[in-house]
């Protein structure tokens, strides 16, 4: 079995997102992140809640998967670079450039000055070609900065409730690849 932390970007995601489906199918093996800066993301405070939902994670099963979205990509990378997790595995899905110009103001203060660095585990990165956060050329260097093995799924902007992706089986096999691996 698995355990799955789920890590959202700004203001987690609603009902419709794929994550959100996630966690409903998974039950008492998902647990969602729960900073209490949501809506203005101060980095150390989504740090800390994913150690917390880790903790949680981690008692349910040895192996935990941390399934992030958007600004969430970058909370799971930096809780992963301080942490060094044992069996860990990151499906990291759209993450935003924090050079870009579509960048969250919100999190600007202290989620600006990032840098993808290898991840201390087995890691996948999913991302569209026309999301309006990342363009696919940074995407890339995400990933290869991160060490993690890249999928690039065509045409679905950010990954989002609004890509239209619903329960997204796609992405479920992936991570389930991720995880079997």
């Amino acid at each position: 079995m698995v355990a799955y932390v789920i890590i959202p970007g700004i203001d987690g995601s609603d009902e419709r997102h794929w994550q959100s489906l996630w966690e409903n199918q998974w039950g008492a093996s998902a647990v969602r992140i729960t900073p209490a800066s949501w809506s203005l993301p101060d980095l150390q405070d989504w740090v800390a809640a994913v150690q917390a939902a880790y903790v949680i994670a981690s008692q349910r099963d040895g192996q935990v998967a941390l399934v992030a979205h958007s600004l969430g990509c970058w909370a799971a990378a930096q809780w992963l670079d301080r942490v060094q997790p044992d069996w860990v595995t990151a499906f990291l899905v759209a993450p935003p450039n924090p050079q870009g110009a579509m960048f969250p103001t919100e999190a600007a203060s202290t989620f600006l000055d990032l840098s993808a660095r290898p991840l201390p585990c087995r890691s996948l990165m999913v991302s569209s070609d026309n999301d309006p956060y990342c363009d696919p050329t940074t995407s890339a260097s995400f990933a290869y900065g991160w060490q993690a093995q890249r999928h690039l799924i065509g045409s679905h902007g950010h990954v989002n409730s609004d890509s239209g992706l619903g329960g997204w089986q796609a992405g479920l096999e992936l991570l389930r690849t991720l995880v079997d691996r």
